[in-house]
């Protein structure tokens, strides 16, 4: 890479649904506050942060604009946004970030020598580290060593009752319409042919992104495009491994 901006590092943050819960939701909002602000201060160019209500189904209307007002205040009402790295110079985030250098560098080492990523994968390497690691967060969690507000530590005995989003039944039948007006009306012997050439793409070690747009504008839909890859690829079955 001889380019600058190729050395740029470009990066979108979400917000951790995971760290969400059900139990007193509205704290979640603080949650996504503190993590969104977290974001911006370390530089992303891209944020989505979560709605509160996510731990328990659909974000309603409500959560959605209380999560986009979340990023409106941060990037309108404060000053994170005006200076490039307010972080530059922090002994805490500098050492933070070596530890993190050293940490993800000995790992890729690890993945290089079982013969990289894919190999990596069929390994069941990658699942296995994610669920050992979700492993011992519950366990801190049930013990109290890692404290949860409102799940493990400062709890009340409330049952707040919270209505999850509702989807009208009706979108599905409109959204079915919707399709069947759609393949009606495209040429489906072109987005056969297309499709086509996505399988044989996929045989082999060519560039499926044309292949895939070339359908796509043809009207195939994402299912049609994600089933030809799947005819050639089958689907990918992890071992497990924990």
């Amino acid at each position: 890479a001889k380019d600058p901006k190729s050395w740029m590092l470009r990066f979108h943050t979400q917000t951790a649904g995971v760290q969400l819960t059900a139990q007193q939701p509205e704290v979640n909002m603080v949650r996504v506050a503190v993590q969104g602000l977290a974001a911006v201060l370390g530089g992303t160019q891209s944020l989505h942060t979560n709605s509160f209500d996510e731990a328990m189904a659909l974000p309603s209307e409500k959560a959605a604009r209380l999560a986009l007002r979340t990023q409106q205040v941060l990037a309108y009402e404060t000053d994170v946004c005006a200076t490039v790295d307010p972080f530059a110079g922090s002994y805490v985030i500098e050492s933070l970030t070596d530890d993190i250098e050293t940490a993800a560098t000995a790992l890729i080492a690890r993945i290089d020598d079982m013969g990289g990523a894919v190999a990596a994968i069929e390994q069941g390497f990658q699942k296995a580290e994610i669920e050992s690691s979700a492993y011992d967060i519950a366990l801190q969690i049930d013990n109290g060593q890692r404290v949860i507000v409102g799940l493990n530590k400062f709890t009340t005995d409330d049952k707040e009752h919270y209505p999850p989003l509702r989807v009208n039944p009706a979108i599905e039948a409109e959204q079915s319409a919707r399709l069947a007006t759609l393949r009606n009306s495209r040429d489906n012997g072109e987005v056969e042919r297309l499709l086509s050439v996505i399988r044989e793409t996929a045989k082999g070690d060519g560039n499926l992104l044309y292949p895939m747009r070339d359908a796509l504008k043809a009207l195939a839909t994402v299912g049609e495009v994600s089933d030809a890859l799947r005819d050639v690829w089958g689907l990918f079955e992890p071992t497990d491994r924990f």
